[in-house]
C-alpha cells in the first residue's frame, strides 16, 4: 500500500518519476482499512525539498499512511512560498485535539544557538509534551534530535571543533526492531555542528543506544518501549543534499571541510556516492511496521 498525501503536493510528480506508489485523498477513501495516522513537523528551511525526501522513506512499506504536515505559527518561513505553507500544512492549535499514531520532527539549522534562543522554542516544547500523550511513537532528526533529549531528559548539546559533515560507518550496539535487517555495520549521512554525549545518554535508564559510529557518535538512540526514538543523522538526506549544503556554505564563505566518504577520491566535482539508501529504507519501513502499526492502537483515541 502506498502513503496517501493531499492532492497537488509537489513531491507526489517528484516520487511518481522515482517509480514510488503514491496515492491521493481521492483514491484513498475507496480502501477500506485503517490507514497510519502520521504527522509531520516540518522545520527545515526548504520544506519541499524536505517532505519529498521523508515521504519517500515513508512509502516503501504495504501501510497505508496518512500524512499530515505541519509548521510552527511562531516562526515565519522564509524558504519556502507561502502559498504552499497555506496550502499543504496545517498549525498545531489545528491538530492538538487529534490523535496521531506517528510523529517525525525535522531538524534545523539552528543548532548553533541555545535552545531557548529559538524563537519557536516554547512552541516546540508543547508539541514535544503533547506528542508523550497524543503520538504513539515520535522521530526526532538531528537538531531536533538534540532538542528532544534536551527537553525529555535535560541532555545538552555540545559544540564541535568544526561541522561535521559527511557519511560515516555506523555500527549495531543494541538489538532492537528498528534496526532488524540491517548488517552489523551501515553508513548514514551527518551535518551538524553540536553533538550529544555518550556518558550522559547513558546515565538515563529509559534510554538505549541502538547504533553509533567511531567517527560520528552517537547515531540512534530510543526509549525502551520505541516511543522516543532520536536520531542524530539525516538518513532522509538525497544522494545531492550533502553536496549542495557543503556549495552553500563555500559561497558563503565558511570553512567548513569536504564531507567526509561522500565525494569519490574527495573531489567536489565528481558525482557523490549514494551509500546509505537501504539503510534509510529500511529504518523507516521498521519503525512504521514494528514502532508503529504492531503497537498503536486500532481505536487511535485509545493512545495515552
Amino acid at each position: 500500500m502506498p502513503i496517501n498525501v493531499p492532492s497537488g503536493l509537489p513531491a507526489v510528480k517528484t516520487l511518481a518519476k522515482e517509480n514510488v506508489f503514491v496515492i491521493t485523498e481521492n483514491r484513498a477513501i475507496h480502501q477500506d482499512i485503517r490507514p497510519l495516522e502520521i504527522l509531520i513537523l516540518n522545520i527545515m528551511p526548504d520544506k519541499i525539498k524536505t517532505e519529498t525526501q521523508l515521504l519517500r522513506m515513508l512509502s516503501n512499506t504495504p501501510l497505508q499512511v496518512n500524512i499530515t504536515l505541519l509548521y510552527t505559527e511562531t516562526h515565519d518561513p522564509t524558504h519556502t512560498p507561502m502559498d504552499h505553507i497555506l496550502r499543504f500544512y496545517t498549525t498545531f492549535s489545528e491538530v492538538k485535539d487529534r490523535k496521531f499514531d506517528g510523529l517525525i520532527i525535522t531538524g534545523a539549522p539552528v543548532e548553533l544557538l541555545e535552545f531557548e534562543d529559538v524563537d519557536y522554542w516554547d512552541e516546540l516544547k508543547e508539541i514535544m509534551e503533547w506528542s508523550k500523550h497524543n503520538v504513539y511513537s515520535t522521530i526526532h532528526i538531528c537538531w531536533a534530535a538534540q532538542a528532544g533529549l534536551y527537553y525529555h531528559y535535560g541532555i545538552r548539546k555540545y559544540p564541535l571543533k568544526q561541522k561535521l559533515s559527511g557519511v560515516y560507518r555506523h555500527q549495531i550496539v543494541k538489538n532492537s526492531v528498528l534496526l532488524r535487517g540491517h548488517d552489523d555495520f551501515f553508513w548514514a549521512p551527518h551535518s551538524r555542528y553540536t553533538e550529544v554525549r555518550k556518558d550522559d545518554i547513558e546515565k538515563i535508564d529509559d534510554l538505549e543506544i541502538l547504533a553509533e559510529s567511531d567517527d560520528a557518535g552517537v547515531y540512534i538512540v530510543a526509549t525502551k518501549n520505541e516511543r522516543m526514538i532520536f536520531i542524530t543523522g539525516h538518513p532522509e538526506y538525497d544522494r545531492t543534499t550533502l553536496k549542495e549544503e557543503y556549495e552553500r556554505d563555500i559561497k558563503k564563505g565558511l570553512d567548513v571541510p569536504i564531507p567526509a566518504n561522500y565525494f569519490p577520491d574527495d573531489d567536489p566535482s565528481k558525482q557523490p556516492l549514494f551509500t546509505w539508501s537501504s539503510h534509510a529504507h529500511l529504518l523507516f519501513g521498521n519503525w512504521l511496521n514494528y514502532a508503529v502499526y504492531q503497537k498503536t492502537p486500532y481505536n487511535i483515541e485509545e493512545i495515552a
